[in-house]
């Protein structure tokens, strides 16, 4: 009744806590890990931005009912280390994802300590249930270039997440440098398909090569704004053999002495 008054006085109000409903929600969770060395920020800025930015995503978002998405480009490392670069973006044009882009490339970030999986998928879990606006669907998009050592084991991480109705896509990268030596998963693909993702239609894309970042992100991209899955779907003919998900804390335990020195 209140609201009824004060619209017949205020006719120009709104109500202002009215989510903006839009297809999807998509949360880009971007690692930026103490592995990650200056060139590598550098791409996967450039490759988020540049997919963005391209025609066959804005493609995608134009075939949606609402034909608008909502998104929030983050960058993550340890279990309370999240650096919003940029904050939840009505995009709706080709001017806005431009945008978009734009701003992911405008700032420089130095990397950060540890990597916690976990603490990204709850930070983001509470990002998309916190902001104004009402997704058809959900998504976070989380890439990382390691398995999970700090924080909640990821498996209690990723539960939470999926109980809220959260699809969560990953972006394994599996690229080879000095660092790797020491942190190196030669299956962090299965990792990440057997530990972090999960949901209707949940996809890994490996990224084997720095050379192929920009493709892999602009096909996740477009496969998550349009629903799709990333590959036919196969019967399990046979159960897995158990995965190891806690392996990234005792790869941290294995090899903490290297940053615990005096």
């Amino acid at each position: 009744m209140r609201w009824l008054m004060l619209l017949l006085f205020f006719p120009t109000l709104t109500l202002a806590d009215e989510p903006v409903e839009v297809d999807v929600e998509l949360f880009l969770a971007v690692d930026l890990s103490r592995s990650m060395t200056p060139a590598e920020i550098d791409i996967q800025r450039r490759g988020y931005a540049t997919a963005l930015a391209d025609g066959a995503v804005f493609a995608a978002i134009q075939q949606g009912l609402l034909q608008r998405i909502a998104v929030t480009y983050v960058e993550w490392a340890g279990e309370y280390a999240q650096r919003v670069v940029v904050p939840w973006t009505l995009i709706e044009t080709a001017q806005d994802a431009q945008t978009v882009a734009d701003r992911i490339q405008s700032e420089l970030s130095d990397g950060m300590s540890r990597t916690s999986i976990s603490g990204a998928l709850l930070y983001a879990a509470q990002s998309i249930q916190s902001n104004d606006f009402n997704g058809l669907r959900r998504v976070i998009d989380i890439s990382g270039d390691g398995p999970n050592n700090q924080g909640r084991p990821v498996l209690r991480a990723r539960d939470h997440v999926l109980e809220q109705g959260i699809v969560i896509n990953g972006l394994p990268l599996m690229t080879r440098d000095q660092m790797s030596r020491i942190w190196d998963l030669p299956d962090l693909d299965e990792y990440y398909r057997r530990c972090v993702i999960g949901g209707p239609g949940a996809f890994v894309i490996p990224v084997e090569d720095w050379s192929q970042f920009a493709d892999a992100v602009k096909r996740k991209l477009v496969l998550e704004i349009a629903g799709l899955p990333a590959r036919p779907l196969r019967v399990q003919m046979r159960s897995l053999p158990p995965y190891d998900c806690l392996v990234g804390e005792k790869l941290w335990e294995r090899n903490r002495r290297y940053f615990d020195l005096p």
